[in-house]
């Protein structure tokens, strides 16, 4: 459901965004009344395409709060869980998700296989710096694959060196594989809090 809401938020700001020039961030898109959409789009068919999307996000965000309310009354996040919300951008819903999906934290040798798990690292197969294909990027937990890109979204709107990190990816290769260089920091920072019980510190970062 929050891949869906998320689907029909990125589209309604790109819809505003094309046809006035306005940028609005998720969350103001949210917030947004019917009746401004009005003021918004003039024209009846962009205007009853901006609505459908305006009815999507309410209703699936009125559900996805139901969800949420009803994990929390069911599930406890144990220790050394909790401690992983002392991750910027890491929340209780996230945290939960992490928990419920890993299990016990030794069953990875290493940081390594843990990101592979997370489908956090590349599938590329190289040989003298030339592509050989890619391997399966299925294999692992699509869970969690999903729970780190989310908490991406949310680290570097939270914390200054994480949107750093974030840029200094963007401007070098392009939004998606800056959001997935993102998703696997978090997963190795995750690792080494689950497995030393160690809150997150700032200088996990640039490790």
């Amino acid at each position: 459901m929050v891949k869906h809401r998320s689907s029909y938020i990125h589209s309604l700001q790109s819809m505003i965004e094309r046809y006035t020039g306005l940028r609005l961030s998720g969350n103001d898109v949210k917030k947004l009344e019917p009746e401004k959409l009005h003021e918004i789009f003039k024209e009846q068919h962009l205007l009853l395409s901006a609505q459908a999307c305006l009815e999507n996000i309410t209703f699936l965000t009125r559900h996805i709060t139901r969800i949420h309310k009803a994990v929390k009354d069911k599930v406890r996040i144990e220790k050394p869980f909790d401690l992983l919300m002392t991750i910027p951008g890491i929340g209780e819903i996230l945290s939960l998700t992490i928990m419920l999906e890993v299990g016990d934290i030794t069953r990875f040798p290493h940081v390594g296989n843990f990101a592979s798990y997370c489908r956090c690292v590349p599938t590329d197969r190289r040989s003298a710096g030339k592509s050989k294909g890619k391997g399966n990027r299925k294999n692992g937990n699509r869970y969690l694959a999903w729970a780190f890109v989310e908490a991406s979204h949310y680290a570097r709107g939270f914390n200054e060196g994480f949107r750093l990190y974030y840029t200094r990816k963007e401007a070098r290769i392009n939004k998606i594989v800056a959001t997935k260089a993102l998703a696997s920091k978090l997963a190795r920072i995750c690792y080494y809090i689950m497995r030393d019980q160690m809150p997150f510190r700032e200088e996990a970062i640039f490790c």
